[in-house]
């Protein structure tokens, strides 16, 4: 063994001897709990509250919390936890991952950490990997929190948000990732605090930590709202694509490469869609938009494939399939034009594009918890870049009882024909034997060709893919029934146990179902039949699981290789669970996706040589190399692609900081009074900087820098009163002198705003300004910052860092998103349509007299001010028509470091730069257009993987690829960009200026 292997197993060691340590102390007090009365348990809640607030922590309770969280699962739901349970636990209180292997219990061991957490008040969220295992858990292990006097809540989809903010009040919530990204997501378009659902990020447990936090991390939650954008391309393409050809090393219409995922055209592909498309050059400026929708109509061909990535229900809808769990992944669609395409290859009806309103990576969502932990039972393969990403270490928690699973060889045969037809023979042979089998496949279409197989052998068997995704936990949980065949997807049920023998509170659920019982209806009848139907049904499973150990136990069959080792060890380890008997084995073929992808030919070849038949297996020391090799390669790749998101986002990530901290503190009902001045001086007087930087005061155009300060605020000192004070003399003019008396005039008009308005009302108005134009300016800003990532990979040509460049150019444009952040305010502030809605008593006793005027400043978001403006988004309480993109399948590859400090290390977001301070640049454009750019007809994209962040944009136009960073299209350039004129120049200091040019 390496002498570093022997140090890092020799420091794993210390750590679970101190956990043993704590495992002693609980089991030393045990039987102190066993001796008190119901009531005497409960009670110790708040003794244990009272405590803390008397000072002591939460390690100083960890013993007797987790003693009397024991006892109470104990009695609640007859469960004892173990000894390794506790040791989880504790690991999972310390902040660690506990690498529990199948069947250990970690639903229960999350009880004992979630209980002593939650007594700080501030809550704790339980993480899972789908909806159903929320809402179980919420239920099952909430019996334990309830009894001992806390509140449980999940938070699930089709709830109110009512239904969220009460889910996340509770002690203990339960939910998903999706939903607990989402709702953080949601916080921060919320238009009032009382839209507000989250109350912080104390501590997170994780289960399945593995799937959450390294599988799905390669993709951003993502809410998007509709982009307009003209579908006629896709269906075009689609057609054009269907009558290409693919090719190899410059033969065909384009080559693909499958391990990289990326599409390349030919000359002789560009000339036929030149032909058919009569244009003369694909690849002139103004046709560079087609190039995306060609790309992405090649991928819809070559690399979606129906009932793999996707599959089309029964409505005409393409739905993406989990590639990690097989599920279908409802409401959630593929990027950047790329779900388009798909439709259009199907032939069913293309949905709208849509474009990002917020969003964040798992991995910087989950860095925002002050404590993060998790279970899985495979993590140490990846407790590099759990250390390095989330700064948790990984745990190996020793089993209660002895493995005694055999993991048999790889039998690998030359064709998939071959491979399954052994396959079935073995399933058959161990099916006649009692044994029950689970077999786990890589996709929807493979596990329809393998039930169609057993089929025709005659063998009764279930089929659990992404399209009987409903039945997920019933199937497994009896595929440990006598004789039972289950063919599964990945999904294969992670988080239900799979019981020799069956389960019999499933068997007794399901039978009460065909028997009518109804449990909302008639909850005393079925808890009593439900009962009785539980001991009845565990006498059945009891004697068949006797049976099924005699045949030796669950058979786990592969039906090939895994991207990631780590999944196969997932489907191995179903077999096994709490020293029961168990084997495994993988059928494989060299025609595998695996194989095929990383070059198998070498190894087909020589098998040619050798004239090996088909039928007849191969163990090969070359070809288990080449197996482990390939998936060694896509293990790295994933993880570059996975590390390259979080370099980009953690630029984005601090910028999102500082925006939320701002949008919060004006949501909290913070003054903004002093904030709008300086507002006010700020964009004053960079109005003044632009106007004035010729530097002779005769040069000045006062003229034009008066009528731009009229698009922004109703002016009151004219140009002759200014000049009346240096006796008509402009020469005499100073620029200090300017600057004074027109910040005078503005603050003086501000003044009169409140005046005539009322400051209740003003104060309101503020509020609704501030946070739309934040708002929307932020939304403009994630548009930008994304087109901007499209093609900083190529600045690696020039010998430039992307990542480096990526920062400097960020922040440059997030400094002009902050100025026209205040500029936007200042003018729809002077400039909004503002309404007082009276009461209706009010209003119809004294119908002609003007509004009253608030007199006291009214709870936030609550006061009957109704502003309206063009580009101010009214109040509402939840954003409509949006759509939620979550981790489905393959992400997006970037370039440059990687940033390890965790969340809660960091100091707080400093306040938006809305308010006095240093600014970088000297502010917008006079009279710069301010809208907000829309998509337009043709809409490229890129060429790399689609597979990532689902409906980002809706894409760009070939006009908007030709702006500079920051740019809006169908707006002026930013004040920082180069001027579009070719002088060379800052925009602000040429055509930007005031005075209409250098």
């Amino acid at each position: 063994m390496p002498i570093l292997e022997k140090i890092l197993n020799a420091g794993e060691g210390r750590q679970v001897r101190r956990l043993k340590k704590v495992a002693d102390a609980v089991n030393s007090i045990e039987d102190d709990y066993t001796d008190l009365s119901d009531a005497e348990l409960q009670a110790l809640t708040d003794q244990y509250r009272e405590r803390l607030a008397d000072g002591e922590s939460l390690d100083d309770l960890l013993p007797e919390a987790f003693a009397t969280a024991r006892e109470a699962a104990r009695r609640v739901l007859g469960q004892r936890a173990y000894d390794v349970q506790v040791m989880g636990g504790a690991a999972l209180h310390y902040g660690n991952i506990a690498e529990m292997k199948t069947g250990e219990g970690k639903t229960l061991t999350g009880v004992l950490p979630a209980y002593l957490n939650a007594l700080a008040g501030k809550g704790v969220h339980l993480v899972t990997v789908n909806d159903y295992l929320a809402s179980r858990d919420a239920e099952w292990m909430g019996q334990v929190h309830r009894f001992l006097g806390l509140t449980v809540g999940a938070v699930l989809p089709g709830q109110t948000s009512a239904d969220h903010k009460a889910a996340y009040e509770c002690d203990i919530t339960y939910g998903t990732n999706n939903e607990f990204g989402f709702d953080y997501l949601r916080d921060n378009m919320a238009m009032s605090a009382g839209q507000l659902v989250q109350r912080g990020h104390f501590f997170a447990i994780v289960d399945e930590v593995d799937s959450i936090l390294i599988d799905e991390a390669r993709t951003p939650l993502i809410i998007s709202g509709p982009a307009e954008h003209s579908q006629r391309w896709y269906p075009e393409f689609a057609q054009i694509v269907a009558r290409m050809q693919r090719g190899t090393e410059g033969g065909g219409d384009y080559e693909v490469d499958e391990a990289k995922r990326t599409v390349a055209i030919t000359e002789r592909g560009v000339a036929k869609v030149e032909d058919r498309l009569g244009i003369e050059n694909l690849y002139e400026p103004v046709n560079t938009p087609l190039v995306g929708y060609l790309n992405n109509a090649i991928k819809a061909k070559e690399l979606y494939r129906k009932d793999k990535e996707y599959i089309v229900n029964s409505d005409g809808e393409v739905l993406i399939v989990d590639e990690f769990t097989g599920r279908v992944l409802a409401g959630r669609r593929f990027s950047e034009g790329m779900h388009q395409a798909i439709e259009a290859k199907e032939g069913v009806k293309i949905k709208q594009e849509n474009q990002t309103l917020a969003t964040i990576t798992l991995q910087n969502y989950f860095r925002l918890y002050d404590k993060l932990a998790g279970m899985t039972g495979t993590a140490q393969t990846e407790a590099s870049e759990f250390n390095k990403v989330y700064d948790v270490g990984v745990i190996t928690i020793p089993t209660h009882l002895p493995m005694v699973r055999l993991d048999k060889a790889d039998v690998i045969y030359k064709t998939e024909k071959a491979k399954f037809e052994a396959l079935v023979e073995d399933i058959v042979e161990r099916h006649q034997l009692g044994q029950p089998v689970l077999v786990g496949t890589t996709s929807v279409d493979k596990s329809e060709i393998l039930a169609t197989m057993l089929k025709r052998r005659g063998i009764p068997h279930n089929v659990l893919n992404a399209k009987f995704h409903a039945k997920e936990a019933e199937f497994v949980a009896q595929a440990g029934r006598k004789g039972a065949v289950t063919v599964a997807t990945n999904m294969a049920g992670r988080g239900t146990d799979i019981l020799l023998g069956g389960n019999p509170e499933y068997l007794a659920a399901a039978e009460l179902r065909q028997q009518g019982f109804d449990p909302v209806e008639q909850p005393e009848e079925y808890a009593k039949a439900l009962e009785t139907g539980v001991a009845k049904w565990r006498q059945v499973c009891d004697g068949e699981g006797e049976e099924v150990v005699a045949a030796g136990g669950l058979y786990v069959l592969g039906t090939e290789r895994h991207d990631a080792r780590r999944i196969d060890n997932q489907l191995r380890g179903r077999a096994g669970r709490q020293g029961d008997p168990g084997e495994s084995r993988f059928y494989l073929s060299l025609q595998d996706d695996l194989m095929r992808r990383f070059r198998a030919s070498a190894v087909e070849s020589v098998m040619e040589r050798l004239n090996i038949p088909d039928d007849v297996p191969i163990e090969s020391k070359m070809v288990s190399r080449q197996i482990k090799s390939a998936q060694t390669q896509i293990e790295g790749q994933n993880a570059e692609i996975r590390k390259n998101v979080l370099k980009y986002d953690e630029v984005l990530n601090q910028q999102r900081q500082v925006v939320y901290a701002e949008r919060k503190r004006v949501l909290d009902g913070e003054d903004l009074r002093d904030q709008v001045r300086h507002m006010l001086e700020d964009v004053v007087g960079d109005y003044i900087s632009g106007a004035t930087n010729e530097g002779y005061a005769e040069d000045w155009d006062l003229d034009q820098l008066w009528s731009a300060l009229k698009q922004l605020y109703p002016v009151g000192l004219t140009i002759d009163e200014l000049l009346e004070e240096v006796d008509g003399d402009r020469s005499a003019l100073e620029v200090d002198q300017l600057r004074s008396r027109l910040l005078a005039d503005v603050m003086a008009a501000y003044e009169r705003r409140e005046e005539e308005l009322g400051e209740a009302t003003v104060r309101e108005v503020e509020r609704q300004v501030v946070l739309s134009v934040i708002d929307r300016k932020w939304r403009e800003h994630l548009y930008e910052m994304d087109y901007l990532k499209e093609g900083i990979g190529l600045r690696q040509y020039a010998q430039r860092n992307p990542v480096v460049e990526y920062q400097r150019e960020g922040f440059a444009m997030f400094q002009t998103m902050l100025e026209g952040i205040k500029e936007e305010s200042v003018r729809l502030l002077f400039n909004a349509e503002v309404r007082v809605q009276q009461p209706e008593a009010e209003a119809a006793a004294t119908p002609t007299q003007p509004a009253a005027k608030p007199a006291m400043p009214l709870p936030v978001g609550q006061s009957p001010v109704e502003v309206r403006a063009r580009g101010l988004r009214p109040a509402q309480a939840q954003p409509q028509n949006l759509q939620y993109s979550a981790p489905t399948v393959d992400g997006e590859a970037g370039s440059g470091g990687v940033t390890t400090e965790r969340e809660s290390d960091r100091p707080a977001a400093p306040a938006l730069g809305l308010g006095r301070g240093p600014q970088v640049g000297a502010g917008p454009a006079i009279g710069a257009a301010t809208a907000g750019r829309a998509a337009e007809s043709q809409q490229p994209n890129r060429s790399g993987d689609n597979r990532g962040a689902a409906d980002r944009s809706g894409g760009r136009s070939g006009a908007a690829r030709q702006q500079a960073p920051g740019q809006a299209v169908g707006s002026a350039p930013s004040r920082n960009a180069p001027c579009p004129c070719g002088s060379g120049k800052k925009y602000k200091r040429c055509h930007g200026a005031p005075a209409g040019g250098a």
